[in-house]
């Protein structure tokens, strides 16, 4: 399996509910990830202690920002990182909404099954960013926040391809194009063939495992892509025209040392 978007799935999916995804009985949750640290135990007084110090040195600021993270499990999580609103791209939206849902059965399964208590349970003198709920079940470990930003995260990694990078290595001016034509042009600089190779298996590896209902949103958004992707490579425009002639002229033309830093990459 090559899909990064599903490694969390198919790493904690356990035996006994339905997942958004994938199967029931794909995989046993307590065979991939290691058991938390015992109670009392010296790692367990060393975690509290951690949280502890990490309370005493935070401002009322810190505090209001980790309040409103904890309410906040929608993918506009990574709109400061990604620079845009993630809800402005319908189909990327739909699909980490899709990846949230296969995220939440089976971490809450993996929380049953090492039904540890939450810190504060243990030692009410950790600090807490909220006001501590009564009668909170032991479900800590694995923390669905961390599960949630690390499922959704991946996904959203995956679409932009690692060969960037290596392609900027021999035209050093590309990210000139970025700066004129905006976002939707650095999309087309994302392109090469072991990237689009990549993510050619990638897509339909996850389409198999969609849901029919789901798959028509994958296909949207991978013709919106591809269509976007011609048209800009195809006949930019002005003054996207001018800067790509001034980018040609810097780049390399060393064609066996591009493809062997493509290749690299897979």
């Amino acid at each position: 399996m090559r899909y990064a978007a599903l490694i969390f799935a198919l790493g904690l999916c356990p035996l006994s509910a339905q997942a958004a995804l994938l199967t029931p009985s794909e995989i046993d949750a307590s065979r991939y990830l290691p058991p938390p640290p015992s109670r009392g135990s010296a790692d367990e007084k060393a975690e509290f202690q951690e949280l502890k110090a990490i309370a005493a040195r935070s401002t009322p600021e810190e505090f209001s920002d980790a309040a409103r993270d904890a309410k906040d499990e929608t993918p506009d999580i990574f709109n400061a990182a990604i620079g845009f609103d993630i809800a402005a791209k319908p189909a990327t939206f739909k699909l980490l909404q899709l990846v949230a849902e296969e995220e939440e059965t089976d971490s809450k399964l993996a929380k049953t099954y090492f039904h540890r208590p939450r810190p504060y349970s243990v030692d009410a003198s950790i600090k807490t960013c909220e006001p501590v709920k009564p009668g909170k079940a032991a479900n800590s470990y694995p923390s669905g926040h961390a599960s949630l930003a690390f499922s959704m995260g991946v996904v959203l990694a995956s679409l932009i391809p690692l060969a960037r990078a290596a392609v900027e290595e021999f035209s050093p001016l590309l990210g000139e194009l970025a700066e004129v034509g905006g976002p939707d042009v650095a999309l087309a600089l994302e392109f090469s063939v072991s990237a689009a190779r990549d993510e050619a298996w990638r897509a339909a590896t996850l389409m198999s495992l969609m849901p029919p209902d789901a798959r028509p949103l994958m296909v949207d958004a991978l013709d919106a892509r591809t269509k976007l992707l011609g048209r800009v490579v195809a006949d930019p425009p002005e003054p996207v025209g001018a800067v790509v002639r001034r980018i040609q002229c810097a780049e390399s033309t060393d064609v066996v040392a591009i493809i062997t830093a493509l290749d690299a990459l897979v």
